[in-house]
């Protein structure tokens, strides 16, 4: 399974898919990034003036990359596009440390913590162009196959 067919295989679509390229994935780590353009719907409230990006979409996008993409990759043999995998956020702790402003790259940096019983737990990170880290935690979420039966 290629990068461009876990992107794919996600249960999102724009304005709420928040990967644009999957830069290397192995068995325990993935990394890849996106860009907040600066028409996203969110900054329109989020600040008057000076839009900054929600710590809950940055959360969202380090999810995506970090969590479900990975997971998607660890059950290749099991999902398809026929087949695509149900997805829950079961926990997170996340630090901030720098505001992401619109039309700013990130990259996205997990590692896998555990995957047992369907669940996923990583450390997960955020990066600017940089290099300067912008938010740092554990995520962990359910990717269940869907069995169509």
């Amino acid at each position: 399974m290629n990068t461009e067919e876990i992107i794919t295989l996600l249960p999102y679509q724009k304005s709420f898919l928040f990967v644009d390229e999957i830069t290397s994935i192995t068995k325990n780590q993935v990394s890849g990034n996106y860009t907040f353009q600066e028409n996203e719907f969110y900054y329109q409230g989020h600040f008057k003036d000076k839009p900054i990006t929600p710590g809950v979409i940055l959360t969202e996008a380090m999810a995506q990359i970090g969590v479900v993409c990975l997971g998607v990759f660890l059950l290749k043999d099991e999902i398809s596009t026929d087949n695509k995998p149900q997805i829950a956020l079961t926990s997170h702790q996340i630090d901030f440390f720098l505001p992401v402003l619109p039309n700013e790259k990130v990259t996205v940096v997990s590692e896998k913590i555990f995957f047992r019983f369907n669940k996923l737990k990583c450390a997960v990170k955020m990066m600017n162009t940089k290099n300067e880290l912008v938010c740092r935690g554990e995520i962990s979420g359910m990717i269940i196959p869907n069995n169509n039966e």
